[in-house]
């Protein structure tokens, strides 16, 4: 049996600060093992939220909380004691020394890297921490148009946004790539490209095709 990880419902509500989102999913190990996760930011942190339920109903079980936070181009995590978010495999929320002394932080930690290596929206989070640059379009940027071509550059590591308008970002405006995932989550797909690679679509909502570097047919 493979491990498996089931994207679970998205929520997303404002609050005072700005806009809060939820993301939940499910994890099956390759024996069976069950584990459910939430993780989730807020337009005011400066770090994101990451639970971790295993054991529901068992002795043992728990649900385990870390930060989610940018360590020198990268991400990380540590354990913290404030609850985050109930899960449906979880027990008793635990404290970070709790978790920190369990036997099953391992697999804890496993299911973490799992979940945001395979849950397609963690790579909205890994850019919101980074604050990874984009260029865009002015109509893009205005939210006059769709975007329907996404690129990530191999020579500087810029990601491009490209609407209906013959493709060009000369003269583009520079923003971080999570605004533009915030005005329009369906590009959450793609914020996997390689450098190098891109991907084109016709609609909103419709499939995405991706082409390698090497690929001259999607050229504008």
């Amino acid at each position: 049996m493979k491990i498996r990880v089931e994207e679970g419902r998205f929520v997303a509500f404002e609050n005072e600060h700005g806009t809060d989102r939820r993301v939940f999913g499910e994890f099956i190990g390759p024996h069976g093992e069950l584990a459910s996760y939430a993780f989730g930011w807020s337009s005011d942190a400066d770090s994101g939220r990451i639970s971790i339920g295993i054991g529901a109903g068992n002795e043992g079980g728990g649900t385990f909380h870390a930060a989610v936070f940018e360590n020198d181009g990268d991400i990380a995590y540590a354990l913290i004691d404030e609850p985050f978010e109930d899960v449906p495999q979880g027990g008793q929320d635990l404290l970070a020394a709790e978790a920190r002394a369990h036997h099953d932080l391992p697999f804890v930690w496993a299911v973490v890297d799992t979940a945001m290596a395979r849950d397609a929206r963690a790579a909205w989070l890994r850019h919101w921490l980074l604050r990874t640059n984009s260029i865009t379009t002015a109509p893009v940027m205005a939210g006059a148009e769709p975007i329907l071509y996404v690129s990530h550059d191999a020579d500087d590591g810029m990601w491009q946004a490209i609407g209906t308008s013959d493709g060009t970002v000369e003269n583009g405006r520079v923003g971080h790539l999570f605004h533009l995932v915030d005005a329009d989550p369906t590009i959450v797909d793609v914020l996997d490209l390689e450098p190098g690679a891109s991907a084109t679509r016709d609609r909103i909502g419709g499939p995405w095709t991706r082409h390698g570097a090497d690929d001259r047919s999607i050229l504008r």
